[in-house]
């Protein structure tokens, strides 16, 4: 209980900050909004003029889309400490907080509490409801439920990303734009169906980095649909703990590379 209070202490400080540019933090919200919903019309202009692919159709792809967003924008809202942990360590500022006497994942979590995902965050729901609509989903008690442990899945496992591009930076300085291809270029597989992709690309995004595990199959579940590769039915209710597995082991390599930090000042 603690940790919760010192991070909301943290968080609290972050958003009193961003807060004190309220034109800045509408703009920065409203251009994602205009980025993000430009990137779903060039969806939405493909299942238009093809009308399904592969068998998915754009109601089906909207649900990908809305939940995969919603899940990365909740992880980058809070892991923007881990995302600057390049500039942190050229700066020599990791070294304070090293010296702090509490937990650096604690610390870097609250270091910034990005309001200006919000953006992201609403493009994501509006299109999430846009397909459920298009789809007259019928809602249950048992399917919402699994979409937010879908959603609480895929925050985790994009969070550990972000960790483990922390640690690389310790070795690296600069974050590596490998790690850009594995949670921004993540994002974007998981907003399609990832059976339509080759078998490498499904088996890297299923075993690797547990992609399929936080979104397709919850929603396979969610939408009544039968996987046209075959996997059980009941996948979709445990597969998302692949996120929440992801983020420990996550945790435990930023922890062993921080072994291998060396101090600015020697």
């Amino acid at each position: 209980m603690d940790s919760i209070y010192v991070w909301r202490q943290y968080a609290s400080q972050s958003l009193k900050s961003q807060m004190e540019y309220r034109r800045s933090f509408l703009l920065q919200a409203l251009g994602q909004i205009l980025i993000i919903g430009s990137e779903f019309a060039g969806v939405w202009s493909l299942f238009h003029r093809f009308g399904n692919i592969k068998g998915w159709n754009l109601g089906e792809a909207s649900v990908f889309y809305g939940m995969i967003s919603i899940g990365f924008a909740l992880s980058q809202m809070i892991t923007g400490g881990f995302e600057k942990a390049g500039q942190l360590i050229r700066t020599g500022e990791l070294d304070r907080i090293l010296l702090r006497p509490r937990s650096t994942v604690l610390q870097l979590l609250g270091l910034e509490f990005s309001l200006r995902r919000t953006g992201r965050l609403l493009v994501g729901g509006a299109v999430l409801f846009y397909g459920l609509w298009l789809l007259r989903w019928e809602p249950s008690f048992l399917k919402i439920t699994v979409a937010l442990w879908a959603i609480t899945g895929s925050m985790a496992l994009f969070c550990g990303l972000m960790m483990i591009q922390a640690g690389v930076s310790i070795w690296t300085i600069e974050s590596l734009e490998l790690m850009n291809t594995l949670t921004y270029g993540g994002q974007e597989t998981g907003r399609y169906p990832v059976s339509i992709y080759s078998a490498p690309f499904r088996f890297f995004f299923t075993y690797i980095i547990p992609l399929a595990a936080v979104n397709y199959y919850p929603v396979l579940l969610i939408l009544d649909k039968a996987d046209p590769g075959g996997s059980a039915a009941l996948t979709g209710y445990v597969s998302p703990i692949a996120g929440v597995l992801f983020l420990g082991g996550a945790l435990m390599f930023w922890r062993f590379a921080l072994r291998f930090y060396r101090s600015a000042g020697g």
